[in-house]
This record gives structure tokens, sequence and C-alpha cells, in this order.
């Protein structure tokens, strides 16, 4: 199970869009210089984007791209959808004939874990990881404010107490 440069590379390419939208539209050629995804490539995942909703066009001299919605309202799991990315930990593609037409002995465990993925994968916004691109949130933000992330302080305590 894993993530295809599909779906990584359209979680990328909203992230740019996001990231840029306040100047207007955003060009197809400007993402794909600035990430290194091929403009073909993003010709693809965008028009399925824009099928779902999630960005618009604008045609014409100044055209590209904008979010169809605000970014707190679209998750990782909108745009992996979108792209037709599939998710799935299970050997049947969850329908749950593994073995002779019956769920095999992990199937459970495999399906619950597609739902866990899903279910985070949801909870994240394109908002959240903007914020964390411009360090407003997370480890970044404590590093922007020469504040050290708990895990390198509890480094700097191991080695104090060891020495």
């Amino acid at each position: 199970m894993r993530l295809t440069t599909k779906g990584r590379f359209a979680v990328t390419a909203m992230i740019d869009l996001a990231l840029r939208q306040h100047e207007g539209p955003v060009t197809l050629a400007g993402i794909s210089e600035r990430q290194k995804i091929s403009l073909s490539y993003l010709e693809q995942l965008f028009g399925k984007l824009r099928r779902h909703k999630l960005v618009t066009s604008v045609r014409g001299p100044g055209g590209g791209y904008c979010l169809a919605r605000e970014m707190d309202s679209i998750s990782v799991a909108d745009v992996i959808r979108a792209v037709d990315e599939v998710l799935d930990a299970t050997q049947c593609g969850g329908r749950g004939d593994c073995i002779n037409n019956k769920p095999c002995m992990t199937h459970n465990l495999w399906t619950n874990l597609n739902r866990k993925m899903y279910d985070y994968l949801a909870s994240v916004t394109l908002e959240s990881l903007v914020q964390e691109q411009r360090g407003e949130t997370g480890v970044v933000a404590a590093v922007m404010q020469d504040q050290r992330p708990a895990r390198r302080v509890t480094r700097r305590t191991e080695i104090r107490v060891a020495a």
C-alpha cells in the first residue's frame, strides 16, 4: 500500500495553487516549473480536480486556475478522491473475497486501516498545509520563533544526563 505520484503530485499542486491564488489565477506552467511536475501530467490532474469542483479555470490572457472552495473546506482526502487515487491495504480491493471468495484472516485489519487512513486524510485541510508551508503552525513555527521542537530539547537533555 502506498500513495502514488498521482496523489502526491495532486496534493503538492493544490498547495502551490493555494499559496499563490491571492495574486490571481495560477498557471499550470508556473506550478510545473516550481514543483518539477510535467505540464501534461498537471493538465490531466487539473481536469479531474475541475470536474470534482475543487478548482475553477479562467481562460485567456492572465488565466489559470483558482480554488473553487475555501481552503479550509478542501481536505487531502477530497484531492486524493478527485484524482481517482485508491488507498487500499487489502489484497482483494475491499471486496472481501480474499481466499476462496471469503475474507482472509486479516481482512478486517486492513479494512480498518483503510478507514483510518481516509479519516486522517479527511481531517487534514488544504488550509493547514498552506499554513505549515508559511510557517504558521507546527514545528516550522517553533523553529521560526526561535523555539526548539520538543524532540530536540529531549535529545539535549539526554546528552546532559549522559555527560
